[in-house]
């Protein structure tokens, strides 16, 4: 597979992710982190950060607006719940985990 094909198909595998997550706004992004390790603000955090690295401008709210598909306060204030007791001792637990590794 040439450079070129292979970066066309990682492009639009990433934006079939967000669309997934997208269409999913059910999950929290406490439970990707609890379950992945990442959630979509992660994602945001590293668009910014490859943009940077090609010499591309584009700051945290930008990038998460590219995530969220709006900006982040609005989706936040529309479909993001306050994270459970359960929730948040099992990303404590995930936490503790990582760090004794």
């Amino acid at each position: 597979m040439d450079q070129q094909t292979q970066t066309e198909i990682e492009a639009a595998t990433f934006r079939r992710l967000l669309n997934h997550l997208d269409n999913h706004k059910e999950v929290q992004n406490i439970d990707l982190m609890i379950l992945a390790d990442f959630c979509r603000n992660c994602l945001a955090k590293w668009y910014m950060a490859e943009a940077k690295a090609r010499g591309e401008e584009v700051d945290y709210d930008q990038a998460r607006e590219r995530v969220y598909g709006e900006p982040y306060d609005s989706w936040k204030d529309k479909y993001q719940k306050p994270a459970t007791p359960e929730q948040l001792a099992a990303f404590d637990a995930r936490q503790q985990a990582k760090a004794s590794q």
